[in-house]
């Protein structure tokens, strides 16, 4: 695994890595053994941003942290597991299925036939980008070219690789496949959101 570890101003490291795969194994190891000092780790797509408290955990001693840390894949049973219901009916399934040449039925048998996995948290509190644990390329989208400008809270959509849920009413260009009354952003909750970094997804068609 090639990673480039930079500073990110006085508070904070910037890991750059090879592709979402090895961010995910990475944040797991870090996770893991994450030293007193480290405030937050932060993934995104080829990137995990590691935030620390200089006074308890030098930036130098972070930097090496990092680097002895080697990937790590989930044991089984520790994952955490989520399952989230879907009404779908979302003002976009025809056209997805137009687009993967499948059936509006056979989009919702892809949706909800494989686990999906939290990479990383997205534009608002509680969304997350969700990559599927099998090959995911019957769904394989494009956002749309015209963004709506008002998204419902709780609409399920695919762009790209990924798939995901609107937390909130928002502007968005994903298309949309269906909804849910799953609460993914709770600030009352601690943590606050649903989807976190490494959580498995399983959505599944509300009854």
């Amino acid at each position: 695994m090639t990673r480039r570890i930079l500073p990110y101003g006085d508070h904070a490291l910037l890991i750059e890595l090879d592709g979402l795969d090895a961010v995910l194994a990475l944040f797991r190891g870090l996770e893991s053994t994450r030293p007193n000092g480290v405030v937050d780790l932060i993934p995104a797509a080829r990137t995990i941003a590691v935030e620390v408290e200089p006074r308890i955990l030098p930036l130098s001693a972070a930097a090496a942290w990092v680097e002895r840390t080697p990937p790590r894949e989930p044991e089984e049973g520790e994952e955490r597991m989520v399952d989230v219901a879907v009404s779908y009916d979302g003002e976009d399934l025809s056209e997805v299925a137009r687009i993967t040449g499948l059936t509006e039925r056979d989009v919702v048998t892809a949706h909800t036939g494989t686990p999906w996995r939290v990479a990383f948290g997205g534009f608002a509190p509680g969304f997350a980008y969700l990559v599927a644990d099998a090959p995911a390329a019957p769904l394989e989208v494009p956002r749309r070219s015209t963004p709506r400008t008002s998204v419902p809270s709780g609409s399920v959509g695919l762009a790209g690789v990924f798939s995901g849920v609107y937390p909130r009413s928002s502007p968005g260009g994903w298309q949309l496949i269906g909804r849910t009354h799953a609460v993914l952003w709770d600030e009352a909750a601690d943590p606050p959101a649903l989807l976190r970094p490494g959580t498995v997804v399983r959505f599944r068609e509300a009854s």
